[in-house]
Parts: structure tokens; sequence; C-alpha cells
């Protein structure tokens, strides 16, 4: 299946609303640390509500130890700095979509180690969609191209 990791997220609301949107579609969610908030939070669990309890979670303690961990799956980075578009990529049933932190995508070194890398095209006036926004879209046409529907 599709999976979603996150690099250091850092904005409570947007990793909730992604472990929501991944229980809803069976996709297990990988947090990369340091996460920037305590699961804990008021915040987050405002917006999970239950829906933690309905997908699996998956943490790695560095970037280092997420790659060993999943040698076996394409890392995608979905990121504004690509040059390619998420509808125009095939995606494979084994992928493993990556998205930065909100507050600084990821660092160069992650952006430089990763070979596919996909953007949502918006207007040149805009910077960027909301993390979780962006997860959805992308999720969407992978799960669509792998008949999930």
């Amino acid at each position: 299946m599709i999976n979603i990791a996150l690099f250091k997220p850092d904005i409570p609301q947007n990793t909730a609303a992604i472990i929501r949107l991944c229980a809803c579609f069976k996709v297990k969610v990988h947090i990369i640390e340091p996460c920037g908030f305590n699961m804990e939070d008021a915040r987050f669990k405002r917006v999970v509500m239950d829906y933690k309890k309905l997908t699996k979670i998956q943490k790695y303690k560095d970037f280092d130890s997420f790659i060993k961990k999943n040698s076996n799956s394409r890392i995608i980075l979905i990121t504004t700095k690509a040059k390619k578009n998420y509808h125009k990529f095939n995606f494979e049933i084994n992928d493993m979509l990556l998205l930065g932190r909100e507050s600084a995508g990821v660092t160069e070194e992650v952006h430089n180690c990763i070979k596919y890398k996909l953007k949502v095209p918006m207007q040149k006036k805009t910077r960027s969609l909301n993390v979780s926004i962006t997860a959805a879209i992308v999720l969407s046409e992978a799960l669509k191209q792998n008949n999930f529907f």
C-alpha cells in the first residue's frame, strides 16, 4: 500500500489531519523525529480525535533510520522545488510519499538524496499549499492509479 512519511512535522493540527486522512484510506503514517510537538497536545487531539487508533503510525529517530527501514520502497519527495507534476508520475503500490516540515520543508541533504521529486502545480503568485491538503491531493492520485477506489 502507498504510505505517507512526515519529515519532522511541526504543526500538530496538520499532522493530526494527515493521520485522519491515512486512517480513512488504510494508509500507514511514518513520522521522522524529532516531532515539533507532543502527541498529547490539545490542538493535535482536537483534530485527530479517535482516528489515531485507526491507522498505523511508525516513528523513526532520524532520517537515516527511516531510509534504512524503507529500502524496499520508492521514496517520493513532494516539494514546491520539484520540476515534475504529481499527476504526470506513475505511482506504484509500495511508494512512500515524503512531506517536509510546514515551516521549512526538508533539509538540503535530504532533498539531494531523494531521486523522485514531485510538485502540485499552483499559480505563480502563491508559495505553497498546506501540507495536509498536499498530502490529500497526491495520495488521492496515487491511490487512483493503483486501483484503490
